[in-house]
């Protein structure tokens, strides 16, 4: 399958919007320049268009297969998970010390787009290796550290994040497998895990497995968990691969999408036993394994944006050559059918998708950057950005999925009835994009973090300091003869949020209404910091595209030469285009904010006094 990418939006957000120096200047990143950074996402690029999309419809069509507790891949997926290895692509922003490449975060972001874009279930490969073995590498002992996590980043062998039983879904107090200390000092596993996304495969000899479970005499409830790094084969003192460990792979789930991903039931030490390797303390496994989950949630976020950008832009090709139907404004005899493309109600849904994907791109950027300057700063400073990514990442997730699931279907949409055969991919977009919203913590739960303790970490801070920076953003824009109009709805979207979020507390049933309501209420910020960043961007794209007028001497009241030079220039039409995407999002999207805070400032509670 052909992957038709956004390379020249992610440089854009990376090059000309966000404040790349201030993370360049920070001794982690000083060995990089803007040069390098742009052709190290044209290397990752050139990978992901090659063997890594070409397996994307064979993962589709032939699936992962399973039997006799082994799990196959379909055909090329070795080929491209070993491009991958090869290119240093597993950890492109981990430790060099380990054989990470130690890229900012802000470019990994671009590298998952084109990755989770390109074969999302080789991609969630990826994605877990990378987590789990940041896991050890952060709690693990020396000896650890040296057995496992260069064997993960160089893609030796993977990993995977084992938390969910079959009792056990997103209440992982209720874990029940368990882990009895041995005379050596580690840990006999048994249990069953439900749902490992790579539980199983063929791509390597070995995989890593952060397992939740609780020591014998642990209390019970989340309190009670400790994590522990299970390998499926287990290693020798020289670091060889020695006998197996006693896990088992008992199915793979029959799913709606990804079917290139394995989800495996595993069964630790129903024999021999399966032996394990604490992480950190006892009693500290679920606060350990946060650093993966939040990793993973935000990463998920990316992968929303990065299947609904691929299903736009295989849409927009194709409603470039699609012919169907006169225009509206062309009516003349003889006059031949038009370009979809062409169409009024087509625009609108092929703007629509785009702007949100910008949005979309521009909050998981952004919250890459943050992530940056944390690591880059000390002290108050690092609390300061640390705040930012905490507040973002239940945002990332549940929006950017949430959204990314819709915006495949508009996709869709643009192809008529082929759009829902299989001879087009975009069933296979929609299909794939819809778990991004279920796993790694249902977009319920993300809201209910968001509103239960990201609202009230550092004392509020973090959102008061965004909302100031869109307070001021609509100020400098108020008089723009361009943007103003555009700022004004962003002012009324975030004088509504505010006064919900300001009002809700003193309210007698503030508790049932914040969390009754804690879904629309991340859909509303969504779209706030969305409208945001698309703003700002608006403001660079708009200073661009006139500097490019002035320079091919187009006169700003000049229709058809600037029409031409649109034609002629790629750059003048993709700024034209990043403006026009703020504008449809301030007037299309940003009003959903409006009708999101009708129920919530009517005190609505009928789904609580409904019969279901």
């Amino acid at each position: 399958m052909k992957y038709l990418d956004d390379a020249r939006d992610i440089k854009f957000n990376l090059f000309e919007w966000l404040d790349l120096d201030s993370v360049l200047a920070a001794e982690p990143f000083r060995e990089f320049d803007r040069e390098q950074l742009g052709m190290v996402l044209d290397e990752a690029l050139k990978v992901c268009r090659g063997n890594v999309a070409a397996c994307n419809e064979a993962g589709d069509r032939v699936g992962a297969r399973y039997e006799g507790g082994r799990v196959t891949l379909p055909a090329g997926f070795a080929e491209a998970y070993q491009d991958l290895a090869e290119g240093g692509w597993i950890g492109p922003t981990m430790n060099p010390e380990y054989g990470g490449m130690g890229l900012p975060e802000a470019v990994g972001t671009g590298i998952s787009e084109f990755m989770m874009g390109a074969n999302v279930a080789l991609g969630l490969q990826i994605l877990l290796s990378r987590g789990a073995a940041h896991l050890i590498e952060t709690f693990g002992s020396e000896e650890l550290k040296a057995t496992y996590c260069e064997k993960m980043y160089s893609g030796a062998w993977t990993g995977t994040m084992c938390l969910t039983e079959a009792g056990a879904g997103s209440d992982l107090g209720e874990i029940k497998t368990k882990a009895e200390k041995q005379p050596d000092g580690s840990y006999r596993i048994t249990g069953e895990k439900i749902f490992i996304t790579s539980g199983e495969h063929d791509l390597t000899p070995n995989i890593i497995h952060a397992v939740l479970a609780r020591v014998a005499g642990a209390p019970a409830g989340p309190k009670g968990l400790s994590l522990f790094v299970v390998p499926k084969v287990r290693v020798n003192a020289d670091g060889s691969l020695g006998a197996s460990n006693d896990v088992v792979c008992a199915g793979i789930e029959h799913k709606l999408g990804i079917h290139g991903s394995p989800t495996c039931s595993l069964v630790f030490g129903s024999s021999s036993g399966s032996q394990g390797f604490l992480l950190g303390a006892e009693g500290q496994g679920l606060p350990l394994m946060f650093q993966m989950m939040n990793a993973a949630r935000y990463e998920v976020g990316v992968q929303g944006l990065a299947i609904a950008a691929a299903a736009h832009k295989a849409a927009l090709a194709y409603a470039r050559e699609r012919l169907q139907g006169k225009l509206f404004s062309n009516k003349a005899a003889g006059a031949g059918p038009a370009p979809i493309v062409q169409h009024p109600d087509v625009r609108r849904s092929l703007l629509m998708q785009s702007a949100y994907l910008q949005a979309m791109r521009a909050l998981a950027s952004y919250t890459g950057w943050c992530m940056d300057m944390a690591h880059a700063s000390q002290g108050e400073a690092r609390d300061h950005w640390q705040g930012f990514v905490e507040l973002f990442t239940p945002i990332c997730k549940a929006w950017c999925s949430d959204w990314g699931f819709r915006i495949t279907e508009w996709a869709l949409q643009t192809y008529g009835g082929y759009g829902y055969t299989m001879e087009y991919p975009a069933e296979q977009y929609l299909r794939d994009a819809k778990i991004a919203s279920i796993y790694e913590g249902t977009n319920g739960i993300q809201a209910l973090d968001l509103v239960g303790r990201k609202f009230r970490m550092q004392d509020g801070r973090p959102l008061k300091q965004l909302f100031a920076l869109a307070a001021e953003t609509v100020a400098s824009l108020g008089s723009d003869p361009l943007l103003g109009a555009s700022a004004k709805q962003l002012g009324s979207a975030l004088k509504t949020t505010s006064e919900i979020l300001r009002d809700l507390p003193t309210r007698p049933d503030g508790m049932l209404l914040s969390t009754l309501n804690a879904v629309p209420i991340l859909d509303m910020l969504g779209h706030v910091f969305g409208g945001l960043f698309l703003l700002q961007q608006a403001r660079v794209a708009s200073g661009k595209l006139e500097a490019l007028l002035a320079e091919r001497g187009v006169a700003a009241g000049d229709a058809a030469a600037r029409t031409a030079l649109f034609e002629a220039s790629p750059e003048a039409a993709f700024y034209q285009n990043k403006v026009q995407a703020a504008l449809t999002f301030a007037h299309r999207a940003l009003p959903q904010v409006q009708a999101l805070a009708v129920a919530i400032q009517a005190g609505d509670v009928s789904p609580m006094e409904a019969v279901l």
